[in-house]
């Protein structure tokens, strides 16, 4: 479906004004499809699913947004062009940020649900040089941090436990096909992003919606602490840690995050 200038994925379900809306915003250098397991389970379950491109990622044309506050503006307009009200935001790293935006300066949310977030949100410098000047060991570097000890890192083969996930290999071979299909541009131009994004005290105290935060036991990209302490600076948020999963919980623990995210979307008004 297109959403204004946007692609969004809707689960194989013609868009119906009458019910609520949950929107799903990717991280950096992914798109719509990590959140497959998540995001269909809503369009079968009483929900217009919105699973967005970014611009310039995945289906979605450029140009690139280079903050985080232009991304959230971007995403408005997509949102007003196709007549979408507020909507049940869900969002992950550099999305999750994103969703701080539309939930307390745009007040476009029903309900907020933060994945794997934190605030600030640095890069360290040698992983921001990496980005510009060899991507492709920053992929490297950031999906080896990106999954529990569990998964073995690159060691282990391809594999693929069951529908919903995405294994380490899968998730570096997604990131490959937006270098290749969007370019080179993308990857730094989302983590310089993330590094210099800080919410106003207007934003966060902004945000008068239910709000859930979630974070993995084994994240090393945004460990539970820094969930915890995005939780304790919005008003009555609600921390969920899940237990064994990194940072991305959506393909590392998929049926724990939608169970926790059904829940909070059913008790939302």
């Amino acid at each position: 479906m297109k959403l204004g200038a946007l692609y969004a994925y809707t689960g194989g379900k013609a868009f119906d004004a009458a019910k609520p809306s949950v929107l799903f915003i990717h991280g950096a250098q992914n798109d719509h499809s990590v959140w497959i397991l998540q995001s269909r389970w809503c369009a079968h379950h009483g929900y217009n699913t919105l699973a967005i491109d970014l611009p310039g990622h995945g289906q979605s044309a450029g140009p690139l947004c280079t903050s985080v506050q232009a991304m959230a503006d971007a995403v408005v307009a997509a949102l007003d062009t196709a007549g979408v009200g507020p909507a049940h935001i869900v969002g992950h790293s550099m999305g999750s940020l994103i969703a701080l935006e539309l939930a307390g300066r745009l007040k476009r949310a029903r309900s907020l649900s933060l994945v794997g977030t934190a605030l600030p949100m640095k890069v360290s410098d040698t992983l921001l040089a990496a980005t510009r000047e060899a991507p492709l060991k920053a992929m490297d570097m950031i999906n080896a941090w990106s999954f529990s000890s569990a998964w073995g890192g690159f060691s282990h083969k391809p594999q693929a436990p069951g529908p919903g996930f995405a294994t380490p290999w899968g998730s570096l071979q997604l990131m490959h096909r937006i270098h290749i299909k969007n370019g080179a541009d993308v990857l730094p131009t989302d983590f310089a992003a993330c590094n210099a994004y800080a919410p106003s005290e207007a934003v966060l105290k902004g945000i008068d919606c239910p709000t859930l935060v979630v974070a993995g036991s084994a994240d090393q990209m945004t460990p539970p602490k820094a969930g915890k302490a995005v939780a304790a600076a919005l008003p009555a948020a609600r921390l969920v840690v899940l237990e064994g999963a990194g940072h991305q919980s959506m393909s590392e623990a998929p049926d724990a995050l939608l169970k926790t995210l059904a829940a909070h979307l059913a008790a939302a008004p």
